[in-house]
Formats: C-alpha cells, sequence, structure tokens
C-alpha cells in the first residue's frame, strides 16, 4: 500500500512539474510588440522615452512605431516631457496604442507655422549629450551648456539637468552629480531622478541621505522595475551600514518583484547580494545556497555576466577558508578571462575589473594560504607574465612581491632576491605612474569645476531673467490698477486721512502703553535683580566672616558688595545697559559667591574677543538669577567640587550666544531636595524672568531667546543658552 502511494505521489509530481515548467517557459519566452504614441489628430510621437523593466526602446521610422521586446508581465513606461507618464503591464504580443490628449507638436504639413517658429535644437542636443557621455565629458557638458543659453522650458530644463547629472555620476564625480539631480528636482519632482539621486548619494558614501530618498521614492506611484530599484537601493545602504537584518528584508522584497515580473539578470544580482549579507551574518549554510543560485543563474544569462559572479563566489569561499572550492572555480573561470573584458561597475573601484592576470594572482595567493608554496610559483607567474603584457603595474607588483616570498619560504634565496629587486622597481615605476595620473586627475577635476560654474552661472542669468520677467509683469497690472483708481481718487484720498486719524490715535495709545510697560518692567527688574535670599546670605557670610575675627576678609567682602548694589540702583531705572557693564556686574556678583563657597565651584568667564561689545545691550542683571541657580541650586549640593563655565561667543552676525554651564546635580535633583515653600519660591523667581523676558521681546521684536536644558541623560548638570540680539 505504501509503495503504491510513493509511485502515485511520483507520478503526480512529475506532472505538476512538467506543466509547471512550460508555464514558466511561457512566460520566460520573449516577444516582439508593436506600440504606437499618438496624438489626438493621429499624427505619431517620435520622440517619446519607451522603455520596458528598465530597458530603452527607439522609434523606427521605417515602421513609423516602437517596437519592443517583452516577456509576459513585463511593465511598459512610456514619458514625455509634454505628457502624463502612462504605465501598462503587457499581457501578451498584443499591438498597442497609446493616444495622448492636448499634446502639441511642430507638424510640417502646416508649413506656414512651422517655418514661422523657431527651430527647437533640444532633442539634437540631448542626443549630443547621451552620445558623449562616455566619450568625452566636455563634449557632452558644451551642449549642456548650449540647451540652457536656448531658455528651454521647466520640463525640458529638468531633462538636461538630469543627463549632465548622468554624465558626472559616469565619470564619478558624485558631488556633482547630486547638486544637479536636485536641481533637476526643483525644476520637476519625478521619481526616477529621485532614485538616481539616491543611487548618486550612495555612491559618495551619504548613506542616510540616500535612505530618506529611496524611502519618499516607495511613497510614491512607481512602475515595478523602479520599485525593484527601490528596495535594492535600500538593501544596499543597510549593508554598508551593517544593518545586515533590514538589508535581508529589502533585498527579499525586491527579489519578489524580480520573480513576479520574470526581470532574470535582477533575480541573479539579488541572490548574490542576498548571499553576501548572509554570509556578513556569518550564516555560512545559507549563503552557499544562494551563491550556487546565482552562479547557476549567471551561467545562464552570458558568459561576462557568469564570470563576474565566478569571482564574487570565489571570494566568499577564500574569506570561508574554503581554498579548494576557489581554486577550482577561478580555474574554471580562466577560459574565459581572455575572452572577456569584464569591468567594473559604478559601485565599484576601477581596480575591481575582472582579468586573467588577477585570476592568476588570486589562484596563487589560494595556493599560499593552504601552504602549498611550490604549485603556487606557476600561477604567480603567470600572473606576472600577462601583467606585463596587459602593462597592469598593480598586479605585476603584487604578484612579484607574492613571489619573492614564496621563493624566499621553498629556499630559492637567489630567485627571490631577483624577483625582489623587480619588485623594487616596479613600486618606483608605479610610483611615477600614479604621480601622472594625480596631475592628470586634478587637470580634469579643474575643466569639470570651471564647467560646472559656467552652468551655474547660466542657471543665475536664468534665475535673474525670470525675475526681470516678474518685475515687468507686476508694474504692467500696476499701470492697469492705477488707471483704475483714478476714479475713485476722491474716496481714496477720504480714506487715507480716516486711517492717518486712525493710525496717530493707535500710536499715541501704543506709546502709552509701552510706556506703562517699561515702568512695569523697570519695577519688575528692581524686585528680581537683587534676590533676597542673596542678601540675607551676603550678611551671613560678613556675620561668619566677624565670627571668626577674618576682619580683613568682612571689610573686603562688603566694599564689594556695596559695589555691586550701587551699580545695581544706578542701572535700575535703564531698560538696558550696555553689555560691558553687565559684565562687569556679573563678573563682580560670580566673585562674590565664589568668596562664600570656594571650597563648592571654581569658575570662569571668557568673552569671543570678536564680540563687538559696544553694538549690543542687555537689560541690567538679567544673567544674574542664571548665575545663581546655577550655584545655589547646582553647584552648593555637590559633595565634590564644581565647576563654572559663562561664556559670549559670536553666533551669527547680528546675534551672540551667553551660556552658563555648571556640572552641578541638575534641575530635577534640586527639587527633589527643596521643602514645598522653597519650590513655591523658585517657581515664581523663574516665572519673573520668563515674564520680563516676554515682555522685552514684545517690545522689542524677539531681542533675547532662552533655552534651558540638562548636560547629561542622568539629569546633572544644566546649561543655560541665552541669544542677544545687535541693537
Amino acid at each position: 500500500m505504501n509503495k503504491f502511494c510513493y509511485i502515485i505521489f511520483t507520478v503526480f509530481l512529475f506532472s505538476f512539474t512538467g506543466v509547471f515548467s512550460q508555464n514558466f517557459e511561457e512566460q520566460q519566452k520573449e516577444f516582439l510588440v508593436k506600440v504606437k504614441v499618438v496624438d489626438e489628430d493621429n499624427e505619431p510621437i517620435k520622440n517619446a522615452r519607451v522603455q520596458v523593466d528598465g530597458k530603452p526602446f527607439n522609434y523606427s521610422y521605417i515602421k513609423e512605431r516602437y517596437e519592443i521586446k517583452a516577456r509576459k508581465r513585463s511593465q511598459l513606461e512610456v514619458s514625455h516631457p509634454d505628457f502624463e507618464t502612462v504605465f501598462y503591464t503587457i499581457k501578451d504580443d498584443e499591438d498597442i496604442k497609446i493616444e495622448v490628449k492636448d499634446f502639441v507638436q511642430n507638424k510640417k504639413t502646416k508649413r506656414k507655422t512651422y517655418l514661422s517658429k523657431k527651430i527647437d535644437f533640444f532633442p539634437q542636443y540631448l542626443d549630443s549629450v547621451k552620445l558623449y557621455k562616455k566619450k568625452n565629458i566636455d563634449k557632452s557638458v558644451s551642449f549642456v551648456e548650449k540647451i540652457l543659453l536656448e531658455n528651454p522650458s521647466k520640463e525640458k530644463r529638468a531633462i538636461t539637468y538630469k543627463e549632465l547629472a548622468n554624465v558626472y555620476l559616469y565619470w564619478k564625480q558624485y558631488d556633482l552629480a547630486i547638486q544637479n539631480y536636485k536641481t533637476s528636482l526643483r525644476e520637476k519632482n519625478e521619481v526616477e531622478v529621485r532614485l538616481l539621486l539616491a543611487k548618486a548619494e550612495f555612491l559618495d558614501k551619504k548613506y542616510s541621505d540616500s535612505e530618506k530618498n529611496y524611502k519618499e521614492s516607495l511613497n510614491k506611484r512607481l512602475s515595478t522595475y523602479n520599485k525593484l530599484k527601490a528596495y535594492e537601493g535600500l538593501g544596499d545602504v543597510y549593508v554598508k551600514t551593517k544593518q545586515y537584518q533590514k538589508a535581508e528584508f529589502n533585498y527579499n522584497k525586491a527579489l519578489q518583484l524580480a520573480k513576479s515580473n520574470l526581470i532574470t539578470p535582477k533575480i541573479t544580482d539579488l541572490n548574490s547580494k542576498l548571499a553576501e549579507v548572509y554570509a556578513a551574518k556569518g550564516n555560512t549554510k545559507k549563503a552557499d545556497g544562494y551563491y550556487k543560485n546565482s552562479l547557476k543563474l549567471a551561467s545562464e544569462e552570458n558568459k561576462k555576466r557568469s564570470l563576474k559572479e565566478q569571482q564574487k563566489v570565489a571570494d566568499f569561499y577564500n574569506k570561508s577558508q574554503r581554498y579548494d572550492e576557489e581554486i577550482q572555480l577561478r580555474k574554471e573561470s580562466l577560459e574565459n578571462a581572455d575572452d572577456i573584458i569584464v569591468e567594473a561597475d559604478e559601485k565599484e573601484s576601477l581596480v575591481d575589473s575582472i582579468t586573467s592576470q588577477k585570476i592568476n594572482y588570486k589562484i596563487g595567493n589560494a595556493y599560499i594560504q593552504k601552504e602549498a608554496y611550490k604549485e603556487s610559483i606557476p600561477f604567480l607567474k603567470k600572473s606576472i607574465e600577462v601583467a606585463s603584457e596587459k602593462e597592469d603595474l598593480i598586479i605585476q607588483k603584487d604578484a612579484t612581491r607574492k613571489l619573492s616570498e614564496v621563493l624566499a619560504t621553498v629556499g630559492e634565496y637567489s630567485e627571490a632576491l631577483d624577483s625582489y629587486r623587480e619588485y623594487v622597481k616596479l613600486v618606483d615605476t608605479l610610483y611615477s605612474k600614479k604621480e601622472q595620473e594625480i596631475q592628470q586627475i586634478k587637470r580634469f577635476n579643474k575643466r569639470i569645476s570651471e564647467s560646472q560654474s559656467r552652468i551655474a552661472s547660466l542657471e543665475k542669468d536664468k534665475q535673474l531673467s525670470d525675475s526681470k520677467i516678474d518685475l515687468a509683469y507686476k508694474d504692467q497690472q500696476l499701470v492697469q490698477e492705477s488707471n483704475k483708481r483714478q476714479q475713485l481718487i476722491i474716496y481714496s484720498l477720504i480714506v487715507g486721512i480716516i486711517l492717518m486719524i486712525l493710525l496717530a490715535y493707535f500710536m499715541f495709545r501704543t506709546n502709552k502703553q509701552q510706556k506703562l510697560a517699561n515702568n512695569l518692567l523697570a519695577l519688575k527688574s528692581m524686585r528680581s535683580q537683587m534676590n533676597p535670599h542673596f542678601i540675607f546670605n551676603a550678611l551671613n557670610s560678613v556675620n561668619s566672616f566677624i565670627a571668626v575675627n577674618d576682619e580683613r576678609s568682612a571689610n573686603r567682602y562688603l566694599s564689594e558688595f556695596s559695589v555691586l548694589m550701587r551699580s545695581v540702583l544706578e542701572n535700575s531705572d535703564e531698560d538696558f545697559i550696555p553689555l560691558s557693564k553687565e559684565i562687569e556686574l556679573i563678573e563682580l556678583y560670580t566673585k562674590l559667591e565664589h568668596n562664600r563657597f570656594k571650597e563648592k565651584f571654581d569658575y570662569i568667564i571668557t568673552i569671543d574677543e570678536k564680540i563687538n561689545l559696544e553694538n549690543y545691550s542687555i537689560p541690567p542683571m538679567l544673567l544674574q538669577p542664571y548665575i545663581e541657580n546655577s550655584i545655589w541650586h547646582g553647584l552648593r549640593y555637590m559633595k565634590e567640587k564644581g565647576d563654572l563655565t559663562i561664556s559670549m561667543s559670536q553666533k551669527t552676525q547680528d546675534s551672540i550666544l551667553i551660556t552658563i554651564d555648571d556640572n552641578g546635580i541638575g534641575r530635577q535633583k534640586s527639587m527633589e531636595m527643596k521643602t514645598a515653600n522653597q519650590l513655591k519660591q523658585k517657581s515664581k523667581g523663574m516665572s519673573t524672568i520668563r515674564n520680563r523676558i516676554s515682555i522685552l521681546n514684545d517690545m522689542y521684536e524677539d531681542k533675547i531667546a532662552v533655552n534651558i536644558t540638562d548636560n547629561s541623560k542622568d539629569g546633572s548638570g544644566t546649561k543655560v543658552e541665552l541669544i542677544l540680539k545687535k541693537d
């Protein structure tokens, strides 16, 4: 019975596998689809951008349509600067016709209109930008300048800056690419451009910015392929920032999209990337499985992709100390390495290209790592020979050094010495070559910088031109409004007189209220400038000096205290005093408190020399309550000696930052140590300060801003930051 069930299950499994593989083959099969993009008059639109799963297709002038290759469930995307992007999921080899409404294009049949309009060179210039992108950056940028000189529309400007950024991205000028992608987004907010910006930020190692833009892209409407790229990009960011769990999640999301839409190259890439994630997490078994998948899928694509994946997997074997498997895989890849040139992609450095000399070097290195020194020698020599032929000085140098070390290890000292001498010569040659390359890079960067400066200048000219147009338009509107107002001039005069009377009345009332507010502020200032608590304690200190017969200290303390009291009373009628006077007051006050509590704290007062004290004024004794709080509620309760720092620095051209910083017990602990009566007094004192600053800001347009924070997470230490604006 069990045997019979097993046979039935096997037959069913083979049947299901056959049906599934047939369906899979049908879905994988490519077919030709005819796409027509027309306007309302059924005239073809020849310069639309038509792409399937990120691959672009051009218009066929002979057949008067776009012919694309696609699979079942591929995503078709049709876009143009002058109409909204169209998305469509392809089901079979049906003919597709897209009609665009309200689309205006020059038609040769309308001869007069065509000749009277200015010829638009935008498509030709843009094609030239793309043509020279990989060949000649100077020519490519020069065509961008030509486009911008034509004063194009916002849509065309957005496309131009995007293509310029693509040029900079190809030449690895990532900062300039980011700058121009952002300019393109300011002209027109396109999701595709935001994805490119995120990619450029990733390559420039600005991972947080890249993550933000990838996430923002996913909140927009995306084609399946672009959504896949966004998830893959997020995965790349998380790998670089070592957030492997998030990387795995996003790669799996991308892989799911790639599988459901049969985007084979991306299935290969994502298997490889998931393998890297598992390897980084230490899950070698899973990494091995995904690498085997990626090797199989890559071999089904093409030799170039297969060779690249073989090197990735071989590197994984090396890190896992599986040297025999690494050597076997690299030897297999050597068969194709001479026929195929695999260059590094944008996310890798130039030295990551795959060559036969590099593979030979890595095989030799693997033998060295497994201590099979004699077996490594032929591969290192072959690497040196091929590298010499292809003028690959870096590999030639590294292989020569390794060969010298191996020869010395196996006792071939004479050959080892010759090899080492050759290595020294190569190092000197490479150094000279690197110096030349550095000079070339400097000249190249200078040229690019000059080109970008010219483009930035054109952008500023455009902004200035737009401003002039806006001003001219506003002037025209003003003239028209002036003509209309002529009929109502008498009524306007009457209204004007009434408004002047009302204004005079409100100004009188405001001045009266302001004077009253000043008087109230002066009274509050006098009450808060010298806390009775301070006076009481000062007298106690004098009493303590007298009690121990320290007459000199008592006299000095009373003398300094009287100077402070005299200054306070002299300034009590003033709304503001020069900042220099306030500094003298707080220096005297802090000195007095330090005399009483020498064992409790030390203090330092620093004034930035750049500050022009004559340009600033401040309400008298505004800082004293904060300093008193730091001493009495923070530093006084400390078991060890504390520190009080009072500093003034230039924040902006028109403001300074005053900081009162202590490392005392902190506000929360101080509150817990107070009695109910003390808490009430503290609260009233601080509310008085807040009211005083509020009134001052109402009268003098936000002259003062105060922020109080704790210095540490446990609540100890207090920092008071006061921003004072220039008079």
